[in-house]
């Protein structure tokens, strides 16, 4: 007997975990975006090639020991972003 499929959405029960990473930067991505910023140099990003905007993220240390700063570096064609505290030299 014959399954009628053609009440399901085409990509019914296909697995789409291969796609959920499209819409964060790689790992490389990430450095790129990082060692421009860390030059003193406003990024482009990698999937766009337009410039990224930088917003600071103050913050106290909330009993930390230390005052974060980060940086969130937002595509404003794309909307990706990447956040980085560069003076700590890690990502967010």
């Amino acid at each position: 007997m014959a399954v009628d499929d053609s009440a399901k959405p085409p990509d019914a029960g296909n697995n789409r975990s291969a796609e959920k990473g499209l819409a964060q930067y790689t790992a490389g991505e990430l450095q790129q975006i990082r060692d421009e910023f860390a030059s003193s140099k406003m990024p482009l990003c990698p999937r766009c090639n337009v410039a990224m905007t930088r917003r600071e993220i103050g913050g106290g240390s909330f009993g930390l020991g230390y005052a974060r700063h980060r940086d969130w570096l937002i595509c404003g064609k794309c909307r990706r972003s990447a956040i980085f505290d560069i003076q700590r030299g890690t990502r967010t």
